[in-house]
């Protein structure tokens, strides 16, 4: 599985997407932390080391009285502990869960500065 995500890793000009459950993982203290459920422990140790990004797509509470909103979570730490990451500087640490948009962020050349985020 690392094999092909190194070679993965090094296909220029594609976008490569990849998709997993998320899974909280409860350690010998008690303590609870969320990550991504993939075939071996080893590949989920190592998939932030290989790829770009890093990005939760779940529903996020801003406070106790607000319904959950959809949101695109990019980067830690972050309140909820969700796996994150974003070696581009180009995201906020909430995006619009739109992937093409987001997608379109990524190639452009500067980062997006303060744009409120729709509840959808």
């Amino acid at each position: 599985m690392l094999g092909w995500l190194t070679q993965l890793q090094h296909a220029r000009g594609k976008n490569v997407v990849f998709v997993a459950i998320l899974e909280a993982i409860t350690d010998e203290f008690k303590r609870r932390e969320w990550g991504i459920q993939i075939e071996g422990q080893k590949t989920s140790r190592e998939l932030p080391g290989i790829v770009d990004q890093i990005i939760t797509f779940q529903l996020v509470s801003f406070a106790d009285n607000e319904p959950p909103t959809r949101a695109f979570v990019c980067q830690m730490p972050n309140t909820w502990g969700y796996p994150a990451g974003d070696r581009s500087g180009k995201l906020d640490l909430l995006e619009k869960p739109h992937l093409g948009e987001l997608l379109v962020k990524l190639a452009g050349t500067s980062k997006g500065k303060g744009e409120p985020h729709p509840e959808n």
